[in-house]
């Protein structure tokens, strides 16, 4: 498989489940890629992307939360655990299809982790335990 953003994809451990970007133009799981579309307009377009998107978390000072240093391409089905709104109702609040940028981080002082995520229009950051158990969502906004 060949990528648009110059991911080694023979070591991606998401490789079993996607097409390929470059052959699919983009759209590795059948959704559009934030990574591939930045890639396509060239320049320096994705790390302008992944800086303002950093920045962007940083700004949200969750004290807790390891500092945001890099983002990297993750597909929806992978960030998209299931978070419990105040009512109870669980949710999912990304497409399993598309790839995002994201990271997870280590929550200061416990067992827990923050996992961030992001596309172009929105950000969000979520808290969970061991294998995405008990996740809650801490930040979901428009950031752009």
């Amino acid at each position: 498989m060949k990528s648009i953003c110059g991911i080694d994809c023979t070591t991606c451990p998401f490789s079993a489940g996607c097409k390929g970007c470059a052959e699919t133009g983009g759209r590795p799981f059948g959704g559009a890629c934030v990574t591939a579309d930045c890639c396509r307009r060239g320049g320096t377009a994705l790390s302008e992307l992944k800086a303002a998107l950093i920045a962007a978390f940083r700004a949200l000072d969750i004290p807790d939360m390891e500092e945001v240093t890099d983002l990297n391409a993750l597909p929806g089905a992978f960030i998209n655990i299931p978070c419990t709104l105040p009512s109870g109702q669980a949710v999912k609040l990304w497409d399993d299809e598309r790839v995002y940028l994201g990271n997870q981080l280590r929550k200061k002082g416990c067992d827990r982790c923050y996992g961030i995520a992001a596309d172009e229009r929105y950000l969000m950051v979520s808290e969970y335990g061991e294998n995405g158990a008990d996740a809650e969502i801490v930040v979901f906004k428009r950031w752009n």
